[in-house]
């Protein structure tokens, strides 16, 4: 070989060598979100917040600047022209929530972008994939069209028309909003996979509307739109159980539908009187009380074109609901699983019972044959009686679902526009029995539960080695996933309520498995339309019930008005969500004010469903006042942090000064300085003003022993109820006593949840103790799933960067716990903690996100322990340690993954 070629031999090589290493390293732009979603359709903010993650394979990779480019077609967007916004290289890190700030957005625009952005050592990467969104109808002129429907409350009604389409179709979207609830069908095809659709509001103040892409629907020729409208929370009659009745008027809709043809010309179809009506074959629908379908009334082909309707009324013109038309922000309800049958019993002749094996929210789907006219009566439940038949005692009664059949060959029908939590169904008025089918009984052939909840995305995933506990984060996701609805409701049968101290104590365990940004921002928005003009906020909202006496009015329950907009503002630094309702969070913090005596609030539901002799409810343990003022005390201090991050300076003085007197106050009420604990010395009553930084830090060792002795006192049982539950596990994980969290947990006799689990509950249930019978689906106690994620698996935000900028890894090795694997997946990308203990040595491996910095807890008695992929740490680069503190090594890591090991 000559040494020329030698020469060029060896550069060819190096090279290579060294545009793997530049492309291992470069950073990727990926999942493109505008408010929180991929490519969402009917967006009515006029400047958006446009976010994206990044991935890299090389450790410490960070953004240090990023290009936007955002453009009218797909055509300008591939040719690097941003005609709607190009921001040009702009040096910053930052990669969530950028306030779009090009040209103005009009109503139907469609907009396409991408992103590119220069990583730590100033390369650029490679654009991101295209990605778009649709502007919704921004103005109330945009949709020129008519509320139509029915004059009746108490009628449900079909709509239909027919359109012709006779020249080549771009583009297709459908505007649609159906009081209470609507199917929407275009050529015998139901449009979307929505259920129970649009979202519950306020209907008197804001009403939403759903974008719809139907251009796969739209065919050359004659077309026919087809509409059923069900009743919902705008409607309830009554007739059957119902927790209210309540109406906002009869069913109406209101439509648009926009064509754009390849020549660039337009159509328009509208709600108007050219659409026609009829009786629905549902002849009984009630949000509580159940659905009857008679299928003898079905018009075949009334959703098709070409179908004879002239035997149909015309619509009537009717009257909105004199409220805002809002795009539909919250993930939709959708069917999300599906149960099949595991065992059916025959308790009584003729009268069968299908086990589902879940408890959850939604409706069966029932396979049946038979005649003409015969009825099956399905009747859900979450228990059964003595006597084996199901039993709605504490779920809501009589709420059932009928069929009636058309008796044409196999027929398989759910209900629409209601839902129940069960997991039994009673069936009556059918046979299993082949034999029994000639006496005109209609034959069942399957029964099929659908679960539906919101779509919102799954971002978080927990496991271990204790099956037990594995069982108990299965039953509290099950719960939470029940009552994630376009509200968070209290439970999916009796009241279907949003009642709202859930939203912020259960938020963070909610947050940790489900991406409820824009979820939260719906729910958020209802409270502020609760709002009194006084300050005042209801403990449910919406508030369809009007509740009054002791339930209407809870510091506990309307402070979430101020908590949730900072945990929102925390977990996925939307400051947006703070500038539009601090006033409103002002306002119920002069409220609460202006009920207390001295400072001190003393009225309100305290620690809801505590564990005492009494039945659940009021609480037994702690004083009312002291959970009133110490969540008032809260109020105060998050409205300091909010208006310093708003650069409300002298407004965060104000209230720094205002919670310096509450706290005096309360500890000069409620501090028993001779026996070293608060009022009762309850559980709640010692670890909440530890928790909320009421308790001078002298005090809390003495308060955390006092909790501590309480809890083992009680043979490793908690007393409290939902409101000092979360601050329990909380504050007992921050100090370093997870080992007795961890013996909570692993309790197995009442009240526990391992006993919840032994009882056979498969979602969490509303008291300790199943057997008061309480409603069997409840989320609110389910806050040792947070622990979960930032105990066991150790996953923490760090207060000092917003959205997990910065991060904390301080995984809990406790008890006999052999592995541990949490993941949630942030704003700025994956998080995973793993680890496991195998013949003496501790494994952890750690992934931290592009962007971002972690502070890493490495259980270890001391440095020269731990080693990172075999080697000592002080070899690793993007690794610094700190220090040791607590039997763990403090270091600080960028980017990447990590592979520790420690010898024990």
């Amino acid at each position: 070989m000559n040494r020329s070629f030698l020469i060029f031999f060896v550069v060819i090589v190096f090279s290579l060598a060294r545009c793997s290493i530049l492309k291992d390293g470069n950073v990727t732009v990926k999942e493109l979100r505008c408010e929180y979603s991929l490519d969402p359709l009917g967006i009515d903010k006029i400047n958006p917040q446009l976010s994206w993650i990044l991935d890299s394979s090389q450790r410490g990779q960070k953004q240090t600047a990023y290009q936007i480019l955002v453009a009218s077609s797909e055509e300008k967007l591939n040719a690097d022209e941003g005609d709607l916004w190009d921001t040009g290289k702009v040096t910053s890190n930052q990669s969530n929530h950028i306030i779009y700030e090009g040209k103005p957005l009009q109503s139907r625009m469609r907009c396409y972008w991408k992103v590119r952005v220069w990583e730590k050592n100033g390369r650029a990467s490679t654009w991101s994939k295209l990605a778009f969104w649709t502007m919704g109808l921004l103005n109330k002129s945009d949709w020129n069209a008519d509320w139509i429907g029915t004059d009746d409350n108490r009628k449900i009604i079909i709509l239909r028309r027919d359109f012709n389409i006779e020249k080549q179709i771009a583009n297709a979207y459908a505007y649609i909003c159906g009081l209470g609830c609507y199917e929407f069908l275009i050529n015998g095809r139901k449009v979307g996979r929505n259920v129970i659709d649009p979202g519950w509001t306020d209907y008197s103040e804001t009403c939403l509307y759903t974008t719809y892409d139907v251009t796969e629907y739209i065919a050359k020729g004659e077309n026919a739109l087809g509409v059923m409208l069900g009743n919902g929370m705008y409607n309830i009659t009554g007739g059957r159980y119902t927790k209210f009745t309540g109406t906002f008027g009869p069913p109406k809709m209101i439509f648009k539908m926009h064509v754009e043809y390849t020549d660039g010309t337009l159509s328009t179809i509208l709600s108007d009187n050219s659409w026609r009506m009829y009786n629905s074959p549902i002849i009984f629908t009630c949000i509580f009380g159940g659905e009857d379908y008679d299928a003898r009334l079905e018009q075949e082909g009334w959703d098709k074109p070409n179908f004879d309707d002239s035997s149909w009324e015309p619509v009537k013109i009717v009257n909105g609901p004199g409220s805002r038309l809002v795009s539909q922000k919250s993930p939709p309800i959708r069917i999300m699983d599906v149960f099949k049958t595991v065992k059916i019993t025959e308790p009584e002749p003729g009268i069968y019972i299908y086990d589902l094996g879940q408890n959850f929210s939604g409706w069966p789907q029932l396979t049946v044959k038979g005649p003409s006219g015969a009825k099956v009566k399905m009747i859900p439940g979450e228990l059964l009686d003595e006597r084996g038949m199901v039993n709605q005692k504490n779920s809501g009664a009589p709420s059932f679902f009928q069929y009636i059949l058309k008796g044409k060959g196999t027929e398989v029908w759910h209900p629409r526009f209601t839902y129940y939590g069960f997991r039994y169904v009673e069936v009556e008025g059918a046979t299993r029995n082949q034999d029994e089918i000639s006496k005109g009984m209609p034959f069942i052939q399957d029964i099929e539960g659908h679960f539906i909840h919101s779509s919102s995305e799954t971002v978080g995933s927990f496991s271990c080695s204790n099956q037990l506990f594995n069982s108990i984060h299965k039953i509290i996701n099950a719960a939470v996933l029940s009552n994630l609805q376009s509200v968070i409701t209290d439970c999916p049968h009796r009241e279907k309520l949003g009642w709202l101290e859930v939203s912020h104590l259960m938020g963070p365990a909610i947050m940790f498995n489900y991406n409820v940004g824009r979820f939260y921002e719906k729910i958020i928005n209802d409270m502020s339309e609760a709002q009194h003009p006084n300050g005042y906020v209801p403990t449910t909202a919406p508030d369809y019930r009007g509740i009054t006496g002791v339930y209407a009015d809870a510091p506990a329950w309307g402070s979430a008005y101020v908590i949730a907009p900072w945990y929102v503002y925390q977990r996925y630094n939307n400051k947006k969500v703070l500038e539009k309702h601090y006033e409103g969070m002002k306002k119920y913090v002069e409220y609460l004010g202006s009920r207390a005596e001295d400072n001190i609030v003393s009225y309100g539901l305290g620690d809801w469903c505590d564990y005492g002799p009494k039945r659940s409810g009021f609480p037994q343990n702690t004083p009312v006042a002291l959970t009133s003022t110490a969540i008032y005390y809260y109020d105060i201090k998050i409205l300091q942090k909010t208006a310093e991050v708003l650069g409300k300076n002298e407004e965060a003085e104000y209230f720094r000064s205002l919670a310096e007197e509450v706290s005096f106050t309360f500890n000069k009420k409620f501090y028993n300085e001779t026996a070293v604990f608060y009022a009762t010395g309850s559980q709640t009553s010692n670890v909440i003003p530890v928790f909320m930084g009421l308790a001078d830090s002298s005090k809390i060792p003495a308060l955390l022993e006092k909790l501590v002795d309480n809890i083992r006192s009680n043979n490793n049982h908690l007393t409290c109820g939902e409101v000092g539950l979360p601050f329990i596990i909380q504050t007992l994980n921050k100090y370093g006593r997870s080992d007795v969290v961890y013996d909570i947990a692993s309790r197995r006799d009442v009240p526990s949840y391992g006993y919840q689990v032994e009882y056979g509950a498969t979602t969490l249930t509303e008291a300790w103790d199943p057997n008061e019978g309480m409603s069997h689906n409840h989320c609110m106690m389910g806050h040792i799933e947070e622990w979960f994620y930032n105990g066991l698996a150790g996953i923490n935000p760090d207060p000092n960067g917003v959205g997990f900028s910065k991060i904390i890894i301080k995984p809990q090795v406790v008890g006999d716990l052999k592995w541990v694997k949490g993941s949630y997946k942030s704003i700025y990308g994956d998080i995973i903690s793993n680890w496991r203990i195998e013949n003496g040595t501790l494994y952890l491996d750690v992934t931290i996100p592009v962007n971002t910095t972690a502070t890493l807890f490495i259980p270890a008695k001391k440095l020269e322990d731990i080693t990172e992929s075999g080697r000592p740490t002080a070899d690793c680069e993007y690794i610094k340690f700190l220090r040791m503190e607590g039997n763990a090594g403090v270091f600080i890591a960028g980017s990447g993954t990590y592979n520790f090991a420690v010898k024990r």
